[in-house]
Parts: C-alpha cells; structure tokens; sequence
C-alpha cells in the first residue's frame, strides 16, 4: 500500500539522519505531513531537512544520505535548497533543507515531525511563520471584467492564428481568476484546501463548478467553443454587459468558421 511505503520511507531518511550529528530535524508536509488521510495511490514525499549551521549546502550537494537510504534512479536539483528525486522503486518526493533560522522566512503550512535529535526542543518549526500570500479574492466584479475582455482578446488573436496565446486568455487565465472567487459562488466542501494552488482538489472542493469545466476547457482545437461555455457560466452568475457578450458570441462564431 503506498501510505504505508511513503510513511516508511519517511522514518527511513530519519534512521538515517539519526546517525550524523548534523542534522537536527525532519519533518513532512502536505500528505506526508499533518494530512496523511489524503494519501492515495498518486502521492508523493514532501520533506524539510533541518541541519546545524553552516552544514546545509553539503546535504543539498551530497545525497548520500539518501541514497543510504534507498538508491536513487533520478534527482533534479530544482531550487537552491533541494531537489526533486525519484527512488529506484517508484517513490517520487521533493525536499529542501534549511537552517533553523532559515525557516521563519520559509513558505509552508505546517508539518509532522517525523525525526528530531532527542535534544532539539523546537516544535515551532512545524509552524511555518512567513505569511502566504492569499490566492483568494473578494472582488466578483474585476474577475468578470477580466474574464470577459480576456476571452474577447484571446478570440482576437484566435482570428489571428495565434492559437496557444488564444488558448491561456480563454482557458487559463479566466479560470484563475473564476477560483479565486468560487469560496463566494459556491459553498466549499471543507475538503484540504492547499494554500498554494487553488486547482489543487478543485473536483472535491466545488463539485459543482467541476461539472461544468469540461466545456470550458475543450482544448488547443476548440477554442472558441470554449470560449462560448465560459460565456454561459459567467452569465449565470453575474449580469453581463450585453454589448459584451454579443460582441464576443460574433467573434467566437467567426473564428469557428
């Protein structure tokens, strides 16, 4: 079962952390973390290694101490602080390592402890201090405003042939902004909303919204169809400017044709 391999591989790295006197802490996150009820089949590992001062570059240059672990088929060096690896079994996973001091400009949620040197009392760091930035909005207005002259320039340059910039205008961005707002169109199933992303669990989340994103979202050939269902939705939820939508309904069906 693969919560049962992603938890143990966890406890593993911390056997192995366990034994170098440079290491302070490891802790999870995200579904390794403090959601571990979310663990399906498709989960990975999240982690944050916490070292003693001046030791950090040697543990993001060096994975020894993962391959000690379990050998590694794959690593990415993706940041300055760690790396994206994939073991020789499958399990796939993402970490940084940090100074103490580091962390209280860190963006993160929470974790779970998973290892600790018995001396180090800090538990706070499982706390992330930084302020995450909100990917909410209150503002209905300006994300209609801009999902209508958004879809209005993207079926401009769809006449045009610039097709990929026609599909971000038209399929990408409106859809940003639709769920920085969807917590006041539609009551929230309290499903682990993610700070960070607000696509992540969106079928969950906004069940009703998910039903009908698949019109929106037709694809690279069907863009101006796209174009039409996004038009609906926003229509259904807000008193669109006539001149607008009649403006953009010619258009899309001039680029159908």
């Amino acid at each position: 079962m693969k919560k049962t391999l992603l938890l143990q591989r966890l406890d593993e790295i911390g056997k192995v952390l366990e034994k170098r006197g440079d290491v302070l802490a490891l802790f999870g996150l995200g579904s390794v973390g403090i959601e571990t009820d979310r663990i399906d089949e498709y989960s990975d590992l999240d982690f944050f290694v916490i070292v003693t001062p001046g030791n950090k570059q040697r543990y993001i240059d060096h994975l020894d101490w993962l391959e000690e672990t379990y050998p590694l088929a794959y690593h990415f060096k993706n940041s300055d602080l760690g790396h994206k690896i994939l073991f020789e079994d499958g399990i796939y996973g993402e970490f940084a390592i940090f100074e103490e001091s580091e962390l209280e400009s860190a963006l993160y949620t929470g974790g779970r402890m998973v290892w600790k040197q018995p001396s180090y009392t800090n538990e706070d760091i499982l706390t992330g201090k930084a302020v995450i930035p909100s990917l909410k909005s209150s503002s209905i207005d300006y994300v209609i405003g801009e999902a209508l002259t958004n879809i209005y320039v993207g079926l401009g340059r769809y006449a045009r042939g610039e097709k990929l910039s026609a599909l971000r205008f038209i399929e990408s961005y409106p859809i940003d902004g639709l769920l920085s707002v969807m917590h006041i169109l539609e009551p929230e199933v309290d499903y682990f909303p993610d700070a960070f992303g607000n696509e992540r669990r969106v079928e969950k989340r906004f069940p009703e919204f998910s039903s009908v994103l698949s019109g929106m979202l037709q694809g690279y050939d069907k863009i101006p169809e796209s174009a039409i269902h996004l038009l609906n939705y926003l229509e259904e939820i807000y008193p669109i400017n006539p001149r607008m939508s009649s403006e953009i309904r010619a258009l899309a069906e001039h680029c159908r044709k």
